[in-house]
């Protein structure tokens, strides 16, 4: 499984340099694996691990090529496997492991002599006594490894030699260069030019090419075109000037003697101290994770340390240790991740005038400054460096794309876009592309001209917009307009911009409530009727202090519709019901959709009425596809957008146009036809949304199914006109009354666009091809909303059609066409610009996991409509194996092949990965029903990263770890059950649900503050809402909810879980590193399987 690769030499500019950001992996082979574990995520059972931190920081890396040294056994377990690790990290990286002070010996012993440090055998049992130290059962790396020809396979063992000590760790890039390349990573104790190529430690029989030249002092032979390796100290030459004594030098790290605790940091060293949140785990920053097999004295494998296949053993090799787990801590942890970039990023305010900059993450709490690129609220890119050619994303397979949510909210201390008016001209555009004016346009003859940074076209400059350039080529005005200074700002558009060439109508909000026998006696009408008449004060507004123009309607339907005529002129509502739902039509012109101010006691009197009417109905029988046509027609009668609001309870088996079957079927899960059961099974609906969509008619849907209501169909038009779906299955109203009046609050108050038209331009080079979200396509490049709210997004995946070039970089506009809820035509623009680059390395640092995981859940999810849910999940694993294995080979320095080795900034894509791979859409339990995985694949579908992140992979958090006397939130803990302690409470969020997981022993005393009650057994585990009780910790803890729930999209119910109870079943589904029910493997186990198809990829 040797990957020879040479790689390519790292440039002076800021290439990373091989095994930047690297984790070097050991072996967890492809031994059989006993006990009844079902292939293919085996648990490991190799000996114990360590996941290699990084090292101290403020020195220089190793050199950039070569395999590892076919040295003997003896470095390896003499100086502790794996202290060495591969290349810079990245700026501001993690805390790095203290360093023990231990001496180096000055010179290797002969080989026949045990290592003195470690003897071979099992891993020492005090493996976990060192917090920052990695555990001497690492992998093995060399920071300096020789090229290993491939004859070394299969032949007999190479000759003995004396071992030298492993060079010292490389450091992570000092942080007082902010801005500059990181170093080219040179051998450690020495600062000249990095190696052409590394010396061998080889005899020359195992040298494909002629015999090496004579060797040098310290046992190295010197390599055509590279300087000489300066020898290493404590073999036989001096110290080199700059390195200090060797027997104290603070960069090396010595492994601690078997049962020695680890020594202190030694003064001066140049990492930071650890950061809080390392709760006695070594640090996941680059390195090794994995498991090696204990020394193999007699003999050296083609890597140190690892067993050479084919090579017979000598007789005396001891047997292998006995197999031992993975150690979770050992690693890549999510919430290290999360809390590293809450320290390196949340302080500073990110500003996006630099182009290629990736954004501190979705989990980071940060202010923005526009300064020319959209905020990352707009949009969030899955690589901030675009390969130059398609040659090269293909063979990264890093998928491109961003994810766009044009009308996100933005907190309160940053500006909305400025709303720029160019009078009855309308904004200026380029002449060919017809992009609109934004910072990338170039202005050129004294500014009567400018040239498209998209297309390169030349426009004229409007008389009325013309403006003198300063001397640097810029126009003088260019800081007092926002179009030439921000990457997002809005236009008002001209009557040019709108349907029909007329100016639009206000929008219009009609409710459709179902009063069947099943929604009566749910109390969801009784509700809905009580809570509209207060919610109508709130429809959504451009001025807080001006009411909203924005017009309503009613109606209700079972087997029939029921419209109401409430203009303010009558007494009392009128009803005219239509019972010929074959031919659907609105009765009447006049008196359906009204200004709530003008007809609020009419209206009121119908809602109060409206409950008592149906009372005691038993039609059991409801339509839906008529309801959807009544409302369209109610808009095209008053030639006006609007949204539809839809309280709908069951399948719609009466006899009508849309009518539904039941096709509930779990024998077909699992099976080639699951995935009929996400397509929608009558084509009715996809053609109504199509005619909703022309008319801008927005389709929201509120469920309160108690049994399959077929969602993959009543779905279609919600999610094809950006509409939303909200389902509360078997809804109480005691119980659900709280989360279903939030969400329609919310729904009904937001911020919404209608009638929205969204087109992405870029740069020539690549272009837009594929795009994910709720939304309707008629031709390839528009995306049409008949709704767009401030929490949709749209997903777009960009291909090369051209090369790109690393000085120009890509540019993307995304223009979004839409009526504002007071009527007025805007154009919202938002700008982007990412770096190209022509090195793989460069491409691997700057890329964005969460928003990469984001993107593979959409794709995947889209792809279960066409392929058996097996299938999606494989190409899944394929693709990332793919993008971790092209790493490997063209960027990390080699190494073990037994060594996984992850860019630092996607070390996280196998555990969230993972967890897409687990979630019910793609691996259901069977408890799931198929009704709950189409409204999950309907909603991840327009999901923003954010969202998509929580929703994965949930927040955990220690509550009995609150200090009420700080704002300050305890840092959240991995999402796996061994982390729960008995003796605590926690909080999981997952953007759709609260859990309060509270532990059997938790302490009296905070069980009083919390619950009211010192007894767990006396704790309300239906309770729904913490009591409101008088102490600084039920407040606090309380706060901490509402704030969860302030920040998603759907109100989250909470459930109290007691350890132990049955609730605990559901809880536990979303602890996403175990093993699950359903058979998703474990994080560990998955990590294994990663590494497998890896190697196999390599080999």
């Amino acid at each position: 499984m040797n990957v020879n690769q040479q790689p390519h030499m790292a440039s002076p500019y800021g290439q990373p340099q091989p095994g930047y950001q690297g984790y070097p992996q050991s072996g967890y082979g492809g031994q059989h694996v006993p006990g009844g574990y079902p292939a293919p995520y085996a648990p490991y059972n190799g000996p114990a691990s360590a996941y290699q931190p990084g090292p101290p920081q403020g020195m220089r890396g190793p050199p950039t090529s070569g395999a590892p040294p076919v040295s003997a056994a003896q470095a390896y377990s003499q100086f502790g496997q794996g202290d060495i690790q591969n290349g810079p990290p990245p700026l501001g990286a993690p805390p790095q492991r203290s360093v023990f002070s231990q001496p180096f010996p000055t010179a290797a012993p002969p080989f026949s002599a045990p290592g003195p440090t470690q003897p071979p055998g099992p891993p020492l049992a005090s493996q976990q006594t060192f917090p920052q130290a990695p555990p001497p059962s690492q992998p093995p790396f060399s920071s300096a490894p020789p090229q290993v020809p491939p004859a070394s396979y299969g032949g007999p063992p190479p000759p003995v030699q004396a071992s030298h000590p492993r060079a010292a760790p490389p450091t992570s890039q000092p942080a007082a260069f902010p801005g500059g390349p990181p170093p080219t990573s040179t051998p450690t104790q020495y600062t000249g030019p990095p190696m052409q190529q590394p010396p061998v430690s080889q005899p020359s029989s195992f040298h494909s090419g002629p015999p090496p030249p004579p060797t040098s002092a310290a046992g190295f032979p010197p390599q055509g075109g590279a300087p000489p390796r300066p020898p290493h100290p404590g073999i036989q030459g001096p110290p080199l000037a700059s390195q200090g004594p060797p027997m104290s030098q603070a960069n090396h790290v010595a492994p601690p003697q078997p049962g020695m605790l680890a020594g202190p940091p030694v003064p001066g060293m140049a990492g930071p101290p650890p950061q809080p949140g390392m709760q006695g785990y070594p640090p996941q920053q680059n390195g090794a994770f994995g498991q090696v097999r204990g020394p193999q004295p007699g003999y050296a494998g083609p890597y140190p340390g690892q067993q050479s296949y084919g090579a017979a053993p000598p007789a005396q090799a001891p047997a292998p240790p006995a197999p031992k787990r993975l150690d979770p801590d050992s690693i890549p942890s999510p919430i290290q991740v999360i809390e590293d970039d809450k320290a390196n990023k949340g302080s500073e305010p990110f500003v996006t005038g630099v182009r290629g900059q990736a954004p501190p993450l979705v989990t980071t709490n940060f202010h923005v400054k526009d300064q020319g690129n959209a905020s990352p609220r707009f949009i969030r890119c899955t690589a901030y460096n675009i390969p130059c050619t398609s040659d090269m994303a293909k063979q990264s397979q890093v998928p491109l794309a961003a994810v766009i949510k044009p009308l996100a909210t933005l907190p309160p201390d940053e500006n909305s876009p400025y709303i720029v008016d160019h009078g009855e001209s309308g904004p200026i555009r380029c002449n060919r592309c017809k992009a609109y004016m934004c910072p990338y346009m170039q202005f050129i003859e004294g500014g009567r001209r400018f040239q498209c940074g998209f297309c390169s076209c030349v426009t004229e400059v409007p008389p009325h917009y013309f403006q003198h350039l300063d001397h640097t080529g810029k126009r003088v005005d260019c800081y007092d307009r926002p179009e030439l200074s921000l990457g997002s700002y809005e236009f008002l558009a001209t009557v040019d911009y709108c349907k029909n060439n007329k100016i639009p109508q206000p929008p219009a909000f009609i409710f459709l409530i179902d009063v069947s026998y099943n929604a009566v006696k749910n109390g969801m009408v009784r509700i809905v009727c009580q809570e509209l008449k207060t919610l109508l004060d709130y429809l959504p507004r451009e001025n807080p202090d001006v009411q909203s123009n924005i017009r309503v309607g009613f109606a209700t339907y079972n087997k029939v519709l029921h419209f109401y005529n409430v203009k303010a002129s009558l007494a009392q509502p009128q009803m005219m019901v239509v019972s010929d739902v074959a031919d659907m039509f609105v009765p009447l012109l006049d008196g359906f959709l009204v200004n709530v101010s003008e007809s609020r006691v009419v209206i009121e009197s119908l809602l109060d009425q409206i409950p008592d009417m149906f009372a005691d109905t038993r039609e059991t029988e409801t339509v839906f596809g008529p309801v959807i046509q009544a409302g369209l027609e109610a808009l095209k009668a008053a030639d006006c957008a609007g949204k539809l609001f839809v309280f709908h309870t069951s399948l719609p088996i009466a006899e009508a146009p849309g009518k539904l079957k039941n096709r509930e079927d779990k024998k077909l899960v699992g099976t080639d036809k699951e995935k009929s059961l996400f397509q929608p099974q009558v084509s009715f609906y996809a053609n109504l949304a199509k005619e909703c969509v022309a008319q801008g008619c927005c389709v929201d849907l509120f469920l309160f199914p108690n049994q399959y209501v077929d969602v993959a169909t009543l779905g279609v038009v919600p999610t094809s006109t950006g509409g939303s779906v909200y389902k509360y299955t078997y809804f109480q109203a005691q119980s659900d009354q709280e989360r279903f009046l939030n969400d329609l609050r919310k729904d009904i108050q937001k911020k919404v666009g209608f009638d929205a038209v969204m087109r992405v331009r870029t740069s020539t080079g690549i272009r837009a091809t594929d795009f994910f979200g709720s939304f309707y396509m008629s031709n390839t490049t528009d995306v049409e909303l008949a709704g767009l709210d401030c929490d949709k997004t749209v997903t777009v995946e960009f291909r090369h059609d051209d090369k790109l070039s690393e000085e120009t970089g890509a540019l993307m506009q995304c223009a979004v066409l839409y009526t504002s809820c007071s009527g007025q035509r805007r154009l919202r623009i938002h700008n982007m610009a990412v770096n190209c680059c022509a090195q793989l390395a460069d491409l691997y640092r700057n890329c964005e996991t969460d928003t990469i995981i984001n993107f593979f859940a959409k794709y995947a999810y889209r792809c279960v409509l066409n392929n058996p849910t097996k299938n999606v999940r494989d190409s899944l694993v394929n693709q990332c194996a793919q993008i971790l294995a092209c790493y490997r080979k063209n960027c990390a320095s080699p190494s073990s092949a037994g060594q996984l080795i992850l860019p630092e900034c996607m070390k996280l894509l196998p555990v969230y990965l993972n967890c897409v791979l687990k979630s019910d859409v793609l691996h259901p339990g069977a408890d799931v029903s198929l009704d709950d995985r189409a409204y999950l694949r309907q909603l991840v579908s327009a999901m923003d990263v954010a969202e998509s992140h929580v929703f994965f992979y949930p927040r955990l958090l220690p509550v009995h770890k609150l200090d009420v006397e700080c704002d300050t939130l305890p840092v959240a803990i991995r999402d796996s059950e061994e982390r729960l302690s008995k003796g605590g409470i926690y909080l999981l969020e997952t953007g759709l649900n609260l859990f309060l997981w509270v532990g059997a022993n938790a302490q009296q005393e905070l069980l009083q503050n919390i619950f009211g009650t010192p007894a767990f057994g006396q704790i309300d585990s239906n309770m729904t809402s913490l009591p409101i009780l008088d102490n600084p910790y039920s407040k606090r803890v309380r706060e901490i909810v509402e704030s969860f729930r302030a920040q998603r999209s759907r109100y989250m119910k909470l459930m109290v879980v007691k350890q132990e109870d049955k609730l605990e079943l559901i809880f536990k589904h979303f602890l996403v590193e175990d093993k699950n029910n359903s058979g998703g493997a474990s994080y560990v186990d998955f990590l294994c399987h990663m590494h497998k198809e890896i190697r196999q990829l390599l080999s």
